[in-house]
């Protein structure tokens, strides 16, 4: 008699399957079923979209160093082993991080929600191109603005404007939570032909107030502006000046 698999996640804290999920610890059929459960869970959606900034933030603040070789050869001998210095894992760094936030003061942490200009675009162009990867570039499919604002507001603090373009040519798609310098932040996606552009409002105003192209990277264009106390910026392998068109347009309507 055979049994079908069972690729349910098994019954764990839903926190420790979380960690599990973003450190790659489990296997392919578990990580799948996990991610189902992440995605229907608002609490774990949450809870992912925080290890992710905190993950982010080390990785920005505190790159990777080899161990000298003199260094890994005195520790394998001290223990006896003979093999390569195992890195630490970003579990362990991230618990370490968290520990040092606990023990410090506020300032601190300021500092790991205030990124730089370069930081913020080059996450927000990493999400985009991990968007246009996945099956589709949203977590929520939709042309309809009022039902992609009140999507927001059931997820995360900040909700965007939802402004419909599709008259301009720039449908709205639908939506998606990304996490730029730390930060959850909604992400409007829409499209311009067999282009697609992720719109995210990432807080802290900086930059230029009017629509400005700032650089290519890795193919991909980024124009910004101010927007009361958020910046807004637009991603899209779409030529500079259809994506300040678009950004144009976004920012005169209402």
């Amino acid at each position: 008699m055979t049994t079908s698999a069972n690729t349910a996640p098994p019954a764990q804290d839903p926190a420790l399957l979380v960690h599990a999920y973003l450190d790659g610890e489990l296997d392919t059929p578990t990580a799948l079923a996990v991610k189902q459960t992440i995605d229907a869970n608002p609490a774990l959606a949450a809870q992912l979209a925080s290890f992710t900034a905190l993950q982010n933030a080390v990785r920005a603040r505190f790159p990777r160093e080899r161990v000298p070789a003199h260094l890994r050869t005195r520790i394998n001998s001290a223990v006896g082993l003979n093999r390569r210095w195992a890195r630490p894992t970003w579990g362990a760094l991230a618990a370490s991080v968290l520990l040092a936030v606990g023990l410090s003061s506020g300032s601190t942490w300021l500092a790991f929600r205030a990124p730089q200009p370069d930081l913020v675009v080059e996450e927000a162009v990493d999400s985009h191109m991990r968007a246009l990867l996945a099956s589709k570039p949203t977590d929520f499919s939709s042309s309809e603005r009022h039902t992609v604002k009140p999507w927001f507001n059931t997820r995360i603090a900040q909700s965007p404007r939802v402004i419909d373009l599709t008259t301009n040519g720039f449908p709205l798609l639908g939506a998606r939570i990304d996490v730029i310098g730390a930060n959850p932040v909604p992400t409007l996606v829409y499209g311009r032909r067999l282009h697609v552009i992720s719109l995210s409002a990432v807080p802290g105003a900086t930059g230029p107030k009017d629509p400005t192209l700032r650089r290519s990277i890795n193919g991909f264009n980024a124009v910004s502006w101010r927007d009361g106390e958020t910046t807004n910026w637009a991603i899209s392998d779409l030529n500079a000046r259809e994506l300040e068109t678009f950004a144009r347009l976004f920012q005169a309507s209402n």
